[in-house]
């Protein structure tokens, strides 16, 4: 991938697409897939807001069961599928303990009663799965005995036993983003980064372009397009406040989604489920309380999550010690073991997301949002402008598909049926995840050991040769950073390959070494004196640019 912005403004485009995290990824990926010509624009890094900062679960739909909204369960079970299918080594299943007490609605019955509707409904989970290790196990209940081998601390007073079942979880988000645009720009579209979207160019009540600027030169571009999709997330209405022939009608609603990474690593396989302190008032069928999960998240655990309805500047929410804390007190009241405090905290992961409509203040919200699609020419008479606003990102495909139908339809054109559900992501193109490994392993093993090996194959699937031939020249770059998984050529492959322009890019979002904890002052001086060789920074960029890294790093002391 390059960055290359003569090439944004030297046509006209099928398609502009605004926004560079998941659903605009891969609605560039779905649009150029079917022969349409596609500039894809995004004002920050790809992947760099909510799409990266969420709990990074592939949702299968069994939260959607409680509110029996059927058509939501199938629709995320598809998509968890395709997803494990299309990038096999950025998303695995996660099995998930929910403990069960008493014989009420949180008894072990109630539960499996649930479960068996639900392995019903997601019947085909593993349709055309051929990797058993990517494949979603049936649910399942387990004794008590057995609940407290895996979580020996938690209550034991009036506890039956648990049900299992099991979600998907993304291993890297920004890089599952980044393979979504990669796919893209394979396929023919212009993509950049840092370029943002300032208006809507606007003529005999269609929209022809956009005004956008390019924030690394200062320079103004326009990019011509016959279609503008506006996939903005939070910024989207932001966009369209700035000209009063656009809009959408009803304001969205949205929440602050947080979660956040403790040093505690309670199980290496199972997340766990617990009760937290609010209820979904849209469920119809309910354990009482909404549940805080416990993930395995490398060698931390991620818990969450958190919903606070958001309506100010989506540039200035924040997430603050007091937040922190009143987290931590309703956690560690239901998982009292657990005894979390503020030093345990090593870092909080917010972004916003589209909600249901609650009240500011409301402790009890409503979940039980969809996706927004907006034809702006039906809801304003302006021509050549669609908006989508997605839920979750689990269905950022799906939705894609949506919006380019809807596209095509508006340029008259049949296109091509779409293929985004069947064909790999730039890197998926891997038959056994757990043989890919141990091929990198055996070959590298002078070089980088297991956990380095796992992390390649992890980040970059079958593009992994492209990274370790950068080692052939020098092959010091196949040696690891530090103590940290990730090896030297990573930086400079997300140079020359990845368009990342900044060391926040290549810490944050094409390595897992911000992932967890702060990798410490040696990692990130590496990365930056390998970046400062390649793109010729001076003293003073350098230093700015490792600040810029450290200042983004939010631990409990934010």
């Amino acid at each position: 991938m390059k960055r290359d912005i003569g090439s944004l403004t030297d046509k006209q485009f099928d398609v502009v697409v605004v926004g560079g995290g998941a659903f605009g990824a891969c609605a560039a990926w779905e649009a150029s897939s079917r022969g349409l010509s596609v500039a894809l624009v995004e004002r920050s890094d790809f992947c760099q807001a909510a799409s990266a900062n969420h709990f990074k679960i592939v949702h299968g739909g069994i939260r959607y069961l409680q509110h029996m909204d059927i058509k939501r369960v199938r629709e995320s079970s598809r998509e968890r599928n395709i997803l494990l299918r299309i990038a096999p080594h950025l998303v695995k299943p996660l099995p998930i303990i929910v403990p069960t007490y008493g014989y009420g609605s949180k008894s072990k019955p109630v539960l499996k009663a649930g479960l068996s509707l639900y392995d019903l409904l997601t019947f085909d989970r593993n349709a055309r799965i051929t990797d058993p290790d990517r494949r979603v196990p049936a649910s399942s209940t387990i004794s008590r005995n057995q609940v407290l081998q895996h979580f020996p601390q938690l209550d034991p007073d009036g506890l039956t036993g648990a049900g299992i079942f099991a979600d998907g979880q993304m291993l890297n988000p920004p890089r599952l983003v980044l393979a979504f645009v990669q796919s893209a720009v394979e396929a023919g579209a212009v993509a950049a980064n840092y370029v943002e979207a300032q208006k809507f160019h606007i003529k005999d009540k269609r929209v022809i372009g956009i005004q956008a600027l390019d924030r690394e030169s200062g320079d103004s571009l326009d990019i011509s397009g016959r279609v503008v999709l506006n996939a903005a997330g939070p910024w989207s209405e932001r966009l369209l406040d700035q000209q009063p022939a656009l809009g959408m009608g009803t304001r969205q609603t949205f929440s602050r989604d947080a979660c956040f990474i403790v040093r505690k690593k309670l199980h290496d396989i199972y997340g766990l489920a617990v009760s937290g302190r609010t209820s979904d008032p849209d469920a119809v069928l309910s354990r009482e309380k909404r549940h805080l999960f416990i993930a395995p998240w490398r060698d931390y655990s991620l818990v969450g999550v958190w919903h606070v309805v958001y309506n100010g500047d989506p540039d200035q929410f924040t997430v603050t010690r007091n937040d922190l804390g009143e987290f931590l007190d309703e956690v560690n009241e239901a998982y009292p073991h657990l005894n979390l405090n503020l030093k345990d905290v090593v870092r909080w992961n917010a972004g916003l997301t589209l909600f249901g409509d609650s009240q500011d203040g409301s402790k009890n919200l409503s979940y039980g949002k969809r996706s927004v699609l907006c034809d702006h020419a039906d809801s304003f008479q302006i021509e050549g402008l669609v908006t989508l606003i997605g839920v979750r990102a689990t269905t950022a495909r799906g939705m894609a598909e949506k919006a380019v139908d809807m596209i095509l339809r508006k340029l008259n054109r049949r296109g091509a049926p779409s293929k985004t559900a069947r064909i790999p992501v730039y890197g998926g193109d891997i038959d056994r995840v757990a043989s890919h490994v141990n091929a990198i392993q055996e070959r590298y093993a002078s070089f980088f050991g297991t956990r380095a090996a796992e992390a390649l194959s992890q980040n970059y699937g079958s593009a992994v040769p492209q990274v370790l031939a950068l080692g052939e020249a020098d092959p010091n770059l196949l040696t690891p950073i530090g103590s940290t998984e990730t090896i030297k050529a990573a930086v400079l492959y997300a140079l020359k390959e990845e368009m990342a322009l900044h060391l926040s890019d290549v810490v944050y979002r094409r390595t897992e070494l911000a992932s967890g904890a702060y990798p410490g002052d040696d990692a990130i001086t590496v990365c930056a004196d390998l970046m400062a060789a390649e793109l010729g920074w001076d003293p003073g960029r350098r230093a700015s640019e490792i600040e810029a890294v450290k200042n983004q790093f939010q631990g409990a002391d934010s």
